[in-house]
């Protein structure tokens, strides 16, 4: 399978074939091998746009974080915590061919009323748009991914 130039760095990854054929990616963050699906393409290019444009080291990356809505396990694909673990970015990461559309923004936003966390962002890979979360409980569109600032 050909996968898409993202609009992220270009990156490298571990990879190896598995016994069903299918291409696996080395994972750094969660020590582990995982088939390369289109939307962990995704994921594997904002991880590490995380870590070396936006400042964040692996210990602040979270990935298939919990969330508990209305009794039901639920999973964001990444989350940044902050110094004392809280929640600072969520991420929903969707394959290339995915709008961003309001649904995704809406699954976004359910995440954060369990999470409270700072920003919002949204990526397939080739269109990225990142909220802040506001005091009200709207969301303000931001320019850039959020960085970071406290561990600099």
């Amino acid at each position: 399978m050909q996968y898409p130039t993202l609009n992220y760095p270009p990156i490298h990854l571990r990879a190896r074939r598995n016994a069903d054929g299918r291409i696996e990616v080395f994972d750094k963050v969660r020590g582990r091998w995982l088939v390369l699906t289109p939307e962990e393409w995704v994921r594997r290019h904002v991880v590490e746009f995380l870590k070396s444009q936006c400042g964040y080291n692996a210990e602040q990356i979270v990935e298939e974080y919990p969330v508990n809505i209305n009794g039901m396990a639920q999973r964001a694909d990444i989350v940044v915590v902050d110094r004392c673990g809280r929640p600072h970015i969520i991420v929903e990461c969707k394959e290339s061919n995915i709008n961003i559309d309001r649904e995704v923004f809406y699954q976004a936003v359910r995440y954060n009323t369990v999470l409270k966390s700072r920003y919002i962002v949204l990526t397939n890979g080739l269109e990225t748009l990142c909220y802040a979360y506001n005091e009200d409980g709207s969301y303000t569109p931001m320019e850039q991914f959020p960085h970071n600032t406290t561990e600099k």
